[in-house]
């Protein structure tokens, strides 16, 4: 029968909490434990395993056979046990045997229950150990039973702590070494660093679980809360950069988090089971962590990411250990190690000596790291376990270009590192040197180089790379950053800043391409199925003409921004001429009554679609009378042409931009285009990459809209080549093409003295 979780859990702790102050052994304390928590619970089984020598060994248990006990070992991922384990996860079910980890041990003489029910007992945030129960009786374990038993897991953590149960090695302790090791993660902020090792916060070890006095313990949750918020305002106030921009946006919806009152709720409610201040934010912080490794949205992952960041600041402030890095101040060049960082925290430290951050989590969307690029921080995110690899003060090399840092280098590394950094300082000056010099090959040919954009501040890029104009301004950015759906008002600003900063620079705005792997929780349809497949979903303009309201204000905030002038507008995602024909009706109509009331509007709308889908291609012949200018999103193409995520790293080998297939599908748009006299450019990665942008040129593209790092490396390869002998060689090869263009063209660069740094 469910239990009241609060009421419950109370009971269970105050009886645990004689247990613990008794002069017992730890194995009779243990013993008393599985029987209070299985009489409370009205349970048939009650076990706890513990971490010990990397397997789960039955420590006690009220219900299975006694001679299982320190007999009965799980490997972590073996069986429901090493599954909760392994994953730090929860495992509630009606029927055991049926989930595909299940394993029977004859011993425990388990056979006979149905339903089970198992949280992870986490000590440094790594699991320990599993407290499971069971009963005879198929069924779900009410949600408010398994919120009893994570508040015991957390008393139990401390109780083995105590008695010297825990296996260091599993709760966390770092192997001590000395040599050099390559840690690999993912690419979030490009750039190159050195300094030392130093740990964002100390390790908060909650001593006392069990609260004497609830009132007081509350008391405290509030002092904390209203500190806490005070901090979060003055850093608020006092950000370096700028009033306005995305990143300002980032740390307003950071606010709205810290006075969020759910959050204060459920603490209160952990606090009321009968757990310590400390405790309960830990509570509600693993319950956060959980949720956390379950979310497959990327953005919402990513708030969660700005709300443990806040938790970890109220504990810290609640525990009196208040000292972060950044409060202790940097004494040296430093890189910054962290599990996860919210933006206000980043904004705590010294700029002068920050050079890095490493991250074991992380993501391109999350606001760290919208705030990392704004202050020019490299950053390295989801290396994997680098709190347990490196200690403070190893010396690391940070090379965010290649996605890995070294720690403890050897003399070697370090010479190689430097030499390295400083040919990237040198190749920068070199490129920056060519800002003003166009893009025109040996042989007189002129290449339009644009950029990618996104935040307002990445238009800067224009003047510091030279850049022709913006080929791709992703609209989504503002949404993606901002807690509810941004004004017309506010977009139009964005928008009208953007041009007024480009200048006679032409700038082409994307409309919104969110839905899929960037799904809004401000849009989300309550309805809708989760999706398999969210790159080929409900996205990009399927979302935009199904919410035709959406479409239609940001319609509005670009024809009013484009006021005098010329505006350019691509739709993405297009699979059909009619869903182009339907966006571009759609704008029309905002423009005819926009007009009707005498606003005023630009002097030339220019509608553009993006080739992304390859049956799009099939139906040129249709679409380009009735474009001004089209784009091809190689990024997505791609993957749909080879039927492979970009993202799998077992296909990395098969999404090859230089592949026959590839090359020739691209060859024949390229033509089809030319022949209509319609503009065609490439916005996307492969345009960035000199040997890839090359390749392009030898198809007959003539327009590129790249990263703003990617310019400077690309106009310096167009400069140093021959167009006609590079269109003579590729169409050689694709008349009889090897199994990959790669390794031909880049033998073909060197003989000829094409620049390819």
């Amino acid at each position: 029968m469910p239990i009241q979780a609060a009421a419950s859990a109370r009971e269970i702790l105050v009886r645990l909490h004689d247990v613990m102050a008794a002069r017992t052994p730890a194995q009779a304390k243990l013993n008393q434990v599985v029987n209070i928590i299985g009489e409370a619970m009205h349970s048939e089984v009650c076990s706890i395993y513990l971490l010990r020598e990397g397997c789960l060994e039955l420590f006690a248990t009220r219900g299975l056979g006694q001679e299982a006990v320190h007999v009965t070992k799980l490997a972590l991922g073996e069986g429901l046990v090493g599954t909760i384990a392994q994953n730090v996860e929860i495992l509630n079910l009606d029927e055991a045997a049926s989930h595909p980890a299940f394993v029977y041990r004859p011993e425990t003489g388990e056979d006979k229950f149905h339903s089970f029910a198992g949280v992870p007992i986490i000590r440094r945030e790594r699991a320990v150990g599993v407290l499971a129960v069971q009963h005879a009786e198929p069924r779900p374990y009410a949600d408010v039973e398994i919120e009893a038993l994570q508040t015991v897991a957390m008393v139990l953590s401390e109780l083995i702590a105590n008695a010297g149960l825990i296996d260091t090695a599993a709760a966390g302790a770092r192997p001590q070494s000395t040599a050099s090791i390559r840690i690999m993660g993912q690419k979030l902020v490009d750039g190159m660093a050195v300094g030392c090792a130093v740990f964002h916060q100390p390790r908060i070890v909650i001593e006392h679980t069990v609260a004497e006095d609830t009132e007081a313990e509350r008391h405290r949750v509030y002092a904390a809360f209203d500190k806490m918020r005070e901090q979060i305002d003055r850093m608020t106030r006092e950000a370096e950069f700028g009033v306005d921009g995305e990143h300002r946006e980032v740390l307003e919806t950071y606010k709205m988090f810290a006075y969020d009152e759910g959050w204060g709720r459920r603490i209160n409610e952990a606090i009321d089971s009968g757990l310590t201040a400390e405790a309960a934010i830990e509570r509600v912080q693993q319950r956060t962590r959980q949720r956390m490794r379950q979310i497959d949205d990327p953005l919402l992952a990513d708030r969660m990411h700005d709300l443990e960041d806040l938790a970890n600041r109220l504990l810290r402030i609640v525990s009196g250990q208040m000292s972060t890095a950044a409060q202790l101040g940097l004494r040296q060049d430093a890189i910054l190690i962290a599990r996860n960082l919210g933006p206000a925290e980043l904004l705590e430290y010294d700029r002068r000596r920050l050079k890095g951050v490493i991250l074991e989590e992380g993501s391109l969307t999350a606001h760290v790291t919208i705030v990392a690029r704004a202050m020019g921080v490299p950053v390295l995110g989801r290396a994997r376990d680098i709190r347990r690899q490196v200690a403070e003060g190893d010396l690391l090399l940070l090379d965010v270009t290649e996605g890995q840092a070294i720690a403890r280098p050897t003399p070697a590394m370090e010479e190689a590192f430097e030499a390295k950094l400083a040919l990237r300082q040198k190749r920068r000056a070199a490129f920056a040197a060519l800002k003003d010099v166009p893009p025109v090959t040996r042989d007189g040919h002129r290449v339009t180089l644009m950029v990618n954009a996104g935040l307002r501040d990445d238009v800067h890029a224009l003047d510091l790379t030279g850049a022709d104009g913006i080929g791709l301004f992703r609209t989504e950015f503002q949404f993606l950053v901002s807690a509810t759906l941004p004004q017309r008002e506010r977009q139009q600003r964005l928008y009208r800043e953007v041009l007024d900063n480009a200048g006679s620079r032409p700038v082409v705005f994307r409309t919104v391409d969110i839905g899929g792997d960037k799904a809004l929780p401000y849009l989300r349809d309550d309805n809708a199925e989760d999706e398999e497949n969210p790159a080929m979903g409900w996205r990009a303009l399927r979302v935009a003409l199904e919410r035709d309201g959406l479409m239609k204000a940001q319609a509005r905030a670009l024809l009013e921004a484009g006021a005098g002038r010329t505006l350019n507008v691509m739709f993405p995602m297009v699979s059909e001429p009619w869903e182009f024909d339907e966006a571009r009706a759609l704008f029309e109509a905002q423009r005819s009554w926009l007009s009707a009331r005498g606003r005023r509007l630009p002097t030339q709308v220019r509608y553009g679609a993006m080739l992304e889908v390859p049956a799009l291609a099939e139906q040129l012949d249709v679409l380009l009378p009735r474009v001004d200018f089209l784009s091809i999103g190689t990024n997505d193409l791609t993957q749909f042409l080879f039927a492979a995520d970009r993202a799998n790293p077992k296909l990395a080998e098969r999404y090859d931009w230089l592949s026959p297939s590839i090359l020739r599908f691209l060859k024949r748009i390229v033509d089809q285009a030319r022949a209509a006299d319609v503009p065609v450019a490439v916005c996307g990665e492969m345009g960035g990459r000199p040997l890839e942008a090359m390749a392009l040129i030898g198809l007959g593209l003539d327009r590129l809209s790249i990263t703003p790092a990617a310019v400077g490396p690309v106009k310096a390869m167009v400069r140093s080549l021959d167009l006609a002998e590079l269109q003579g060689q590729v169409s050689r090869l694709l008349a009889d093409p090897p199994k990959t263009l790669r390794t031909e063209l880049a033998a073909w660069a060197a003989g000829t003295g094409v620049e390819l740094a």
